[in-house]
């Protein structure tokens, strides 16, 4: 018997790896012969750095950085020397995660600390970055970002503004003379499942802004900020992709790097699906199990346990997925491949006390999961 173990992040409480290991010895404890393969998965957010320097055979480093709110942390990224290739998470350094929700704050939130991790892998002689969009807590259109690589914005009074989501309407100038010209030979690839334009019902502010503190009230002032921000942009480069897709993702973020850098924009599991050989895999695997922090309607876009859905499907391969949260109508996920969706939570408990005890709660649940699974005939007690 083979089982494929390919997990993404549960946001808060555990990596893709740890998540994964937590599965295996789950599995193990019921079944210590099972053969089980382990690919930890990610989409361009929390955990990216981990899941490809696993699969790439690279290393981690980190990197002294801002935060959204300009508080020195040490923010991860992942370096391959032999390729000189770049992995950087904009939730490392500008990502929701790194607030209390107390913290949010759009109108002050930069991705000034992400721009800071492009410029350290500059300095390493990176030719090659991989930059995952998931995550922010932004929506500073990726101004900041810009700023760290030496673009600056004027107000009328010809004063250098600062900040995250509230400078975006008082650009009256973009002066970009002083960008690190070594960004010029970069080659640049997107990691993000968000196909959202910039601006609109279905742009940045308006569909990803409430989780980063917009409110009912300040929702027009960030959209109009956002799109006085996008015409200076196309203003000062003369090109206009404000309708493309994943213009609106990190909070705008998105925009800024097609403005300015052309990068080539791939779904983030799709990156690592092949990066890890995920479909060879799959091919003879007896099942498969993914998960990740929250299931819900969103899943449905691109997210790590549709997509592993979507594969294994091809070969007829059943699909179970944990969940610290499974929320909404899903009845749409059963027809993506997948089978079974198990929450972790055994018990009554707070979300705090879910995610301190992430790894103990999904162990336990691949282990009732294996148990049910021999109990009803399976494997019986061939490991084959």
């Amino acid at each position: 018997m083979k089982i494929v173990i390919a997990p993404d992040s549960f946001k808060g409480s555990m990596t893709s790896i740890a998540a994964a290991e937590a599965i295996r010895r789950g599995i193990h404890q019921i079944n210590p012969l099972c053969e089980t393969v382990i690919i930890p998965m990610a989409d361009g957010g929390e955990g990216t750095v981990d899941a490809m320097m696993s699969i790439m055979d690279g290393e981690t480093s980190s990197a002294q950085v801002r935060d959204p709110l300009g508080r020195t942390i040490s923010a991860a990224f992942g370096w391959v020397p032999e390729t000189k290739t770049a992995v950087i998470e904009t939730a490392a350094a500008s990502g929701l995660t790194l607030l209390k929700e107390s913290e949010l704050n759009p109108g002050v939130a930069s991705t000034f600390g992400t721009g800071e991790l492009v410029k350290t892998v500059l300095d390493l002689g990176a030719e090659n970055i991989i930059l995952g969009l998931g995550g922010s807590a932004t929506v500073d259109g990726g101004a900041g970002f810009l700023q760290a690589l030496g673009i600056r914005f004027f107000n009328k009074q010809g004063d250098v503004l600062e900040g995250g989501g509230n400078m975006l309407g008082e650009i009256q100038s973009i002066d970009s003379t002083q960008l690190d010209q070594r960004l010029m030979r970069i080659k640049w690839t997107v990691a993000s499942d968000v196909t959202n334009h910039l601006l609109g019902d279905e742009g940045a502010v308006t569909v990803f802004g409430p989780q980063k503190g917009v409110t009912v009230e300040t929702l027009a002032h960030f959209e109009g900020g956002m799109e006085h921000f996008a015409e200076k942009v196309v203003e000062h480069t003369g090109l206009d992709f404000r309708l493309d897709q994943g213009s609106g993702a990190a909070g705008g973020l998105g925009f800024s790097l097609l403005s300015f850098f052309r990068p080539v924009f791939k779904s983030g599991f799709s990156i690592i699906a092949t990066e890890s050989s995920l479909e060879d895999h799959l091919k003879d695997a007896t099942l498969v199990l993914t998960g990740e922090g929250k299931v819900d309607v969103q899943s449905l876009y691109g997210k790590v346990p549709v997509g592993i859905g979507r594969i294994a499907a091809k070969y007829g391969i059943p699909v179970a997925v944990f969940a610290g949260v499974i929320e909404g109508d899903l009845e749409l996920l059963y027809a993506e491949g997948i089978q079974l969706l198990l929450p972790i939570v055994n018990e009554p408990m707070t979300l705090t006390e879910a995610m301190t005890n992430g790894s103990a709660l999904l162990e336990e649940a691949a282990s009732r999961l294996m148990r049910t699974y021999e109990l009803f005939g399976k494997t019986g007690n061939n490991p084959d």
